[in-house]
């Protein structure tokens, strides 16, 4: 039933006046967009969005993003009212520590915040990855007469979005793969904290969307519900095409003095002008109090109880006619992995040790990779360009292809694409992830060279702050790399990576450490990872023991692998230079000189075990030399005497002679150990 227009304006009111409250009383945040939005979230919420506020984690919910999360009172105000269970004492806590309603959305502490926000742009490419999920579910999962993924994603969005190169690199893909169930909704206001975009955003929006592939409703007033509700049901009936709303709004919307002004974007109204808009709204209530029609108005909870009830039904029949089916679905989304995986890895890490073959990290990625995405339905690879670089694709990924009609192509044995061509996107590529992450149903990984984790990197620290489970393919990983010299040369970036609260990072030598690797990262559901990954080949190192490997750091090989009784010192290494340390250590025997050698593929994961096994590995009283090609400053906190590092940038030759040229040879690590030793 569509809401009455008195109706929808004091619906819409209500989410002014929460904000200028919450805002004045934290004394801090943007009471402008969400005044300037109500309207477009009277339309949305009130009419169209398919959700419960009983069950904010209901499977076939739609997916609401909002991407300029500046304007979080926004959301907030909708959670509250709605009948989320986020009481009115939580929006007077706004932006105050340990509150459900902090500066900008988080999920994982609000319910009913799907994607944490802030950065922008990143919030519509999450939408895309959320989308694409829904997607992909479908073709998998649904069946003649039973459509148990079905729902849309809907974001709001603001010019900094747009500005952001990510929502180019999102939104072109988005239109490439057809994705009709995303609803974009432009807050066009024209107003950013300098003041009037006019002098540096003059893009033609809607021709940029409709460049992309998209369907474009433009000029909708922002302030009239019915409008942009009539253009949000156009856009559900969009075939083959994902949908841009352009609402045009004042932001501030209300404020005498501030509408359509910057003042109105990230600074409190003030009390004296909140009185007047108040006054200009017909807003007679004391700040947080809503009246009671208000709320019911607003009140999802028995509407959302009924649509989630309605699904339950369905998918009974659904789990009726195809139990197998419904029982893997149930299972994805919940992002539990197989029973059998725990096999599934020890059989695949097993495999790597008996066979020790002297392959690129990267390949042995690619091995890894091999078993479990054939046991693993629910991993979903790509890469960004670099395919055959980065080994990311095995015989159970077939590329994923969306034909004209907008339906996903399977191939001859029935099986759908499971390896995207992200493009040259590494941040598009990495905020998607994201998103097809949290939306649920797989675990998403993709690759890129290490240098380029660059253009990721903020990704990456949001799927870490959100603990979520991505994976990253990082190859190409040193000067290794060789020709293509210091531009594609990996100096500062293993370091960088381990500096991301959360994020786990490998950089592992051979293909028992890889594979891992890959285990742990796909064990691991609450936290991201970064695979750092060779392009030279490396030698298998023996070992004679596979269970210290998830701990992040083991004894590879004591002194008496090389015949000396007595250990003198420890060198720690990683990747590639694990095979420089055990050369050390053989010269250094000739010379009655008995070293450990220690492997740390990851010194985040050795970051969490106990002191007494950190102990064990890293015994007091001997001297320590790390031995990594990359930046030498992370390494100190290991109480290392010396470093075999590189603090410069790469230079452009073949790798052999960049290795002698830098330093990184048996002979050097053997004599920087000798000097550690003399300074005991």
């Amino acid at each position: 039933m569509a809401i009455t227009q008195p109706a929808a304006q004091q619906m819409a009111n209500a989410i002014r006046a929460l904000a200028m409250d919450a805002v004045q009383q934290a004394n801090s945040g943007h009471p402008g967009a969400p005044m300037g939005m109500a309207d477009m979230a009277v339309a949305l919420w009130g009419e169209h969005l398919q959700h419960n506020p009983k069950n904010p984690h209901w499977a076939n919910r739609d997916r609401f993003v909002l991407s300029n999360g500046h304007g979080s009172m926004i959301i907030y105000a909708l959670l509250h009212l709605t009948g989320y269970p986020l009481p009115m004492t939580e929006l007077k806590n706004f932006r105050q520590l340990h509150s459900k309603t902090a500066g900008h959305p988080e999920v994982g502490i609000t319910p009913g915040v799907e994607t944490t926000t802030g950065p922008l742009g990143q919030g519509i490419t999450n939408a895309v990855g959320m989308a694409l999920a829904e997607k992909l579910l479908a073709t998998e999962f649904n069946q003649p007469g039973h459509h148990i993924v079905d729902h849309h994603t809907y974001v709001f969005m603001g010019d900094g979005c747009l500005m952001e190169g990510i929502s180019h690199e999102a939104c072109a893909l988005a239109g490439a793969w057809k994705l009709n169930k995303l609803i974009a909704m432009y807050d066009d206001n024209g107003i950013s904290i300098d003041g009037q975009v006019a002098p540096w955003f003059i893009d033609n929006t809607p021709q940029r969307f409709a460049a992309y592939g998209w369907n474009v409703i433009d000029a909708v007033d922002g302030h009239d519900a019915a409008a942009v509700a009539k253009a949000i049901a156009d856009a559900k009936n969009s075939p083959d095409k994902p949908t841009l709303i352009v609402c045009k709004t004042a932001i501030g919307k209300g404020s005498p003095n501030r509408a359509n002004t910057s003042k109105a974007h990230g600074e409190p109204l003030g009390a004296e002008e909140i009185k007047l808009t108040r006054a200009a709204l017909g807003w007679a209530h004391e700040p947080f109090v809503i009246p009671k029609d208000v709320y019911a108005h607003w009140d999802a909870k028995q509407s959302g109880t009924a649509r989630e009830a309605e699904w339950n039904k369905a998918f009974a029949a659904y789990k009726a006619a195809h139990p197998t089916l419904a029982k893997e679905f149930v299972r994805r989304m919940k992002g539990d992995l197989p029973k059998s995986f725990a096999q599934t890895a020890v059989d695949a890490v097993i495999s790597a040790h008996t066979k020790a073959e002297t392959v690129a990290s990267r390949k042995a990625s690619q091995l890894a990779l091999e078993a479990f995405t054939a046991a693993l339905p629910e991993m979903l690879g790509g890469s960004a360009d670099l395919t055959g670089s980065n080994l990311t694709n095995t015989s159970s990924t077939p590329a994923l292809r969306i034909n004209l009609a907008g339906d996903v192509v399977k191939n001859d044995k029935g099986q759908m694409g499971r390896h995207i061509n992200y493009g040259v996107r590494e941040f598009g590529m990495a905020a998607i992830m994201n998103g097809v992450t949290l939306h649920g149903g797989f675990i998403p990984y993709g690759g890129t060279f290490l240098t380029f984790s660059d253009y990721s990197r903020n990704a990456i620290r949001m799927a870490a702050l959100m603990k979520q489970r991505v994976i990253h393919v990082f190859t190409h990983d040193s000067i290794g790399l060789g020709e293509d010299g210091p531009t594609h040369q990996s100096i500062e970036h293993a370091a960088s990576l381990r500096l991301i609260p959360g994020l786990d990072v490998w950089r592992p030598a051979d293909t028992a450490e890889t594979t891992v690797a890959w285990a742990v990262a796909l064990e691991n559901k609450d936290r991201p990872t970064a695979l750092l990954l060779s392009r030279q080949n490396l030698p298998y190192s023996p070992k004679s023991d596979l269970g210290e490997i998830s701990r992040g750091a083991y004894v590879l090989a004591e002194a008496s692998r090389v015949g000396i009784k007595k250990t003198k010192a420890v060198i720690i290494a990683t990747g590639s230079e694990v095979q420089l340390a055990l050369k050390a250590q053989e010269l250094l025997a000739a010379k009655k000189i008995g070293v450990r050698v220690v492997s740390m593929p990851s010194t985040t994961t050795f970051d969490r075990q106990t002191s007494s096994y950190k102990s064990e590995v890293l015994p007091a009283g001997l001297p320590r030399v790390a031995v990594e090609m990359g930046s030498t400053d992370g390494w100190w906190k290991y109480g290392v005497a010396a470093v075999v590092g590189i603090d410069t940038y790469g230079e452009s030759a073949p790798a052999p002679v960049l290795f002698k040229h830098f330093g990184f040879t048996a002979e050097n690590v053997a004599e920087t150990v000798q000097a550690a030793l003399q300074k005991k």
